[in-house]
């Protein structure tokens, strides 16, 4: 009886661990956290704390380079955080001098949430694209951190972002589009933790429709995603849900999309959905 038992066990023991190899990475990825800008209430973090599943050991990394006075923006984000959060709160401003630094590479891809602050996504990306900052927040995300950004940590979410910048005519950056104009639209590189979908911020408030068209046109087979201050979307999966005081909006499918000689675009159909807190939707993709 006692042979059997024990057979028994180290096929258990094998038959738990194969399952496990056969895990694929891509099922313990974390989720994303992205808020549309402007004030950050005690409610909106508690759903951001909530949706990172920090344990008592777990620490944040902030990642203050898209704003003009990093540091002011950590102490900002801390503050709000602070109240609803006991962790540990860990500043990494990396600066083109230090982005290989292994010391603070690891702090990033051991943290469990990972936070982007406000500012210009174009100064973010320029610290981070093609060095190993932008590998250790994959690195985190696949290890199941949230990852989560406002205003310009939300843009730089998407593979393709929007830098704000028209470039037809009159380019002086303005909070909005002026016009709905092919490649009129000035798109960047990003983070790439979201494919197959495009990101906006401060939506409802700065009115940003006309931006959103151009990105849509631009990208027809793709989700565009306004979110408005105050507000949040936090994707787990291909499943999005909204959170916080006001509403999101996407846009998709645009039907007879064409240009006209004088490179105005022209859609006869759109599918149009405008969300508020609890709501649910999916989109096409995650990251790869």
């Amino acid at each position: 009886m006692k042979y059997y038992l024990i057979r028994f066990f180290a096929a258990f023991v094998f038959l738990s661990s194969f399952v496990h190899a056969q895990i694929p990475e891509k099922s313990r990825q974390g989720n994303l956290f992205i808020i549309g800008g402007g004030d950050r209430s005690p409610d909106l973090m508690r759903e951001l704390v909530a949706a990172s599943g920090l344990g008592p050991k777990d620490y944040v990394v902030v990642l203050p380079m898209s704003g003009a006075n990093p540091d002011t923006s950590f102490h900002y984000f801390k503050a709000d955080l602070e109240p609803v959060c006991s962790n540990k709160i860990i500043n990494l401003n990396f600066k083109t001098s230090d982005v290989n630094n292994k010391l603070r590479l690891d702090s990033l891809a051991n943290a469990k949430l990972v936070f982007i602050t406000g500012g210009d996504q174009e100064r973010f990306m320029k610290v981070v694209l093609n060095t190993p900052v932008y590998d250790a927040i994959h690195k985190a995300f696949a290890k199941g951190a949230t990852i989560a950004g406002t205003s310009a940590g939300a843009a730089v979410m998407s593979h393709y972002m929007i830098s704000g910048r028209e470039l037809v005519g009159d380019t002086t950056l303005r909070a909005t589009f002026r016009k709905v104009k092919d490649r009129n639209i000035d798109i960047q590189t990003g983070l790439g933790l979201l494919t197959d979908v495009i990101v906006d911020q401060h939506f409802i408030v700065r009115s940003r429709y006309n931006r959103l068209f151009s990105a849509l046109a631009k990208y027809p087979d793709f989700t565009c995603v306004g979110i408005d201050e105050a507000t949040a979307i936090v994707v787990t999966g291909n499943q999005v849900k909204v959170v916080g005081e006001s509403q999101v909006v996407v846009m998709k499918n645009p039907a007879k999309l064409k240009v006209t000689e004088s490179g105005l675009i022209k859609m006869e159909d759109i599918q149009f959905s405008l969300y508020t807190a609890g709501d649910v939707f999916r989109i096409n993709k995650r990251s790869e």
